[in-house]
């Protein structure tokens, strides 16, 4: 990294990408590939099976939009291995990435970790046959790997940066089996750092794209999350949310997202926001594959407060009980039609919901619409922005405390990383993009009275609107558009799904987000599985490179 930052001048990023070696960086103790064929190449060569085998899947069975479930059948049948499906996906970066920039790195002990996966299989060792075991988890570069692999929010400012240890939730895949593939690209900095950046932008990848309409916005922050099991080039994905960056990337690019519960899974080792809000959660292809992640990722980790309490919530038997067909009948969904789906009539909106409203009520749910919207905005209502209040006081605690206990880093303070990116502006096109998020966080003195009262507000405001509007009516779940709801969510630490709900004119997906109380993920998993199988609206992206 050292050679990296020294010469800035001669690594700026290149219009194609072809000769960037920052944006195709496979680990920061290798030195640079200089493209991704030089990154696939380098994996190839560092992770040869002893076998030698490179033989393709049995033609019988196809690896694209197959769901964990398909995979583990196909284990199972020897119509596959991991080794060969890891193969699969590493050519598929190979082949869509240099476009849609949506992996920052790829893991080089992937393959080593497959022929692990397939040899444990073989030999029938404990868990190994289900669940995620052999299977290839993406993750967004902010959640924390102790291996060859950097951690870096996207950001030049942490390359050369050792972690301390696994971030909680990559203890528990790797402890389920699966294989690291690599790390997603982000809006840099959790979308932190200044509004004025795109989503989907960050220094290390550039702009991700999204794959259904190139010119569209991914959402963000986890854009790379969404873009690559969109995409295919993942089996599943992790990403995170503080307000809506699992929520929007998964709507913009017709996946399934889960923002779990507060503490339902470990921040432990994920670069923060604020602890308050952190959380997180699965980005996949379907309904099932999200709650075969949940089900691997959720619980108790000590060195996450939050998950003592929150572990409460955890089912037992875990969440796959919870996929029901038939999950819909009974349920009470609000609908808060004047807030949330206001679309005019006849348009492509108004027209997909009013058909999804049908489905639901066919499935025998209860529509509530008769309900206090007055009530509900006024809740929610303020001339202060009290998220922001407290939130910046929060990140800069929070990830000043991550960075003094990295174990090597370039930067170890909020202070450091704005001073790194007024010193390398060019790179982090600091004058285009801004870093005022990072300024005002930096004003900031710890939680004051100002902080105070902001946190008093925000917990008023839950209070008072959806945990009110939830109790009053008796309802299950909560109805909205997009990621439409995700403020409401994130500042009282409420989970949400969000499904597939059609594309609009330009071909751009869009979603339907199923929310609820803390510890309801029992309840929207059965409610978003049965509209899922009812609906069955996911299809690929349709573009070729």
């Amino acid at each position: 990294m050292g050679i990296f930052l020294s010469t800035p001048k001669t690594q700026k990023f290149s219009e194609d990408g072809e000769n960037d070696r920052v944006r195709y960086g496979l680990s920061s103790t290798q030195g640079w590939p200089a493209t991704m064929e030089d990154a696939a190449k380098r994996v190839e060569r560092g992770n040869q099976s002893s076998s030698g085998s490179h033989s393709k899947p049995n033609h019988a069975f196809s690896i694209k939009e197959a769901t964990v479930h398909d995979l583990q059948l196909a284990f199972e049948r020897c119509q596959l291995t991991s080794r060969q499906l890891v193969e699969f996906y590493l050519g598929e970066i190979h082949r869509l990435n240099p476009l849609l920039r949506g992996v920052i790195e790829v893991n080089p002990d992937a393959l080593y970790q497959a022929d692990n996966a397939d040899r444990e299989r073989k030999a029938k060792a404990p868990g190994s046959l289900g669940g995620l075991h052999g299977i290839p988890v993406l993750l967004k570069d902010n959640i924390a790997t102790k291996d060859k692999m950097s951690t870096t929010a996207g950001s030049l400012a942490l390359l050369g940066s050792v972690v301390p240890r696994d971030a909680g939730v990559v203890t528990k895949l790797r402890k389920a089996g699966a294989i690291i593939l690599g790390k997603a690209s982000l809006s840099e900095w959790a979308h932190f750092r200044d509004n004025r950046a795109p989503s989907g932008w960050c220094a290390r990848s550039g702009q991700g794209k999204n794959p259904y309409n190139l010119s569209a916005d991914p959402c963000g922050s986890s854009s790379g999350s969404a873009i690559s099991v969109a995409a295919n080039m993942a089996a599943v994905s992790l990403g995170t949310e503080t307000d809506g960056s699992i929520l929007c990337p998964s709507s913009n690019n017709a996946i399934v997202g889960i923002k779990p519960t507060v503490g339902l899974t470990s921040r432990a080792g994920v670069i923060p926001i604020t602890p308050r809000q952190d959380t997180v959660g699965p980005m996949c292809r379907t309904v099932a594959d999200a709650v075969h992640v949940l089900d691997a990722i959720a619980g108790l980790d000590y060195n996450d407060k939050a998950t003592i309490e929150a572990s409460k919530y955890i089912p037992g038997g875990g969440y796959k009980q919870f996929l029901k067909p038939y999950g819909l009948k009974g349920k009470r969904l609000g609908l808060l039609r004047n807030i949330f789906f206001h679309f005019d009539n006849g348009s492509i909106f108004a027209e997909a919901f009013e058909r999804h409203f049908s489905t639901l009520r066919q499935g025998g749910a209860v529509l509530v619409e008769n309900l206090d919207e007055s009530k509900f905005l006024a809740a929610y209502s303020s001339n202060t922005d009290f998220e922001s209040v407290a939130m910046n006081a929060e990140f800069k605690l929070a990830l000043n405390s991550y960075l003094k206990e990295l174990v090597v880093s370039p930067v170890r303070s909020l202070k450091d990383i704005i001073a790194f990116n007024k010193k390398f502006s060019d790179l982090e096109n600091t004058k285009e993009y801004g870093q005022q998020l990072f300024l005002d966080a930096e004003a900031t003195n710890g939680i004051g009275k100002k902080e105070k009262e902001a946190l008093l507000h925000l917990a008023k405001m839950s209070r008072d609107g959806l945990e009110k509007l939830m109790s009053e009516n008796k309802l299950d779940v909560l109805l909205s558009p997009f990621s439409s709801a995700s403020s409401v969510l994130a500042k009282g630490g409420y989970p949400g799904i969000i499904v597939p709900a059609g594309h609009d004119t330009e071909g751009v997906p869009f979603g339907i987000c199923f929310a609820g109380l803390k510890g309801s993920e029992p309840t929207l998993i059965e409610i978003a599985y049965a509209f899922e199988q009812a609906t069955r609206i996911r299809r690929p992206p349709p573009f070729t490179p």
